[in-house]
Parts: C-alpha cells; sequence; structure tokens
C-alpha cells in the first residue's frame, strides 16, 4: 500500500502526518526520523483499523510543487 505523507519541521523536532489517514502523526529528531517512524505508525494505524472492522482509507492524495516567480509576488 502507498500512501502520501506530509513531513514539516517543528520548532524542535519533525512532525509526520498522512492526508488520508487522519489520526495518524509521528514525529522524529530529523526528516528521515519522522518518516521511519511514520511507516510504523501508519502500519500500527491499518492494522488496528482492520482488526476493528473498519475498512481501510483511500490512498487518494497527491503532492506537487509550483514554481511562481519572485516578481509576481513583490511588494511594488
Amino acid at each position: 500500500m502507498r500512501y502520501l505523507i506530509v513531513i514539516e519541521k517543528a520548532e524542535h523536532n519533525y512532525a509526520a502526518y498522512s492526508p488520508d489517514v487522519p489520526g495518524c502523526v509521528a514525529t522524529g529528531k530529523t526528516a528521515r526520523d519522522a518518516e521511519e517512524k511514520m511507516k510504523s505508525a501508519l502500519a500500527m494505524h491499518l492494522r488496528g483499523l482492520l482488526e476493528d472492522g473498519i475498512a481501510l482509507p483511500a490512498a487518494t492524495s497527491t503532492a506537487d510543487y509550483v514554481e511562481i516567480p519572485a516578481d509576481s509576488v513583490s511588494a511594488g
């Protein structure tokens, strides 16, 4: 299974979550650490859903970057 995860820099660590799996989060000292912990958290969360007879959420989120020219956001 493949789920999108988002990793954000916090003040003292990194936090990760999946838009498709509400309530499943992880933190780590580095982005890589947060990613690894999120993999484990997702596996545990999804197993719990199945054990409770709840269908797994569809993996529908996507992500991409967009480039905005600097001159289009200048205050002038």
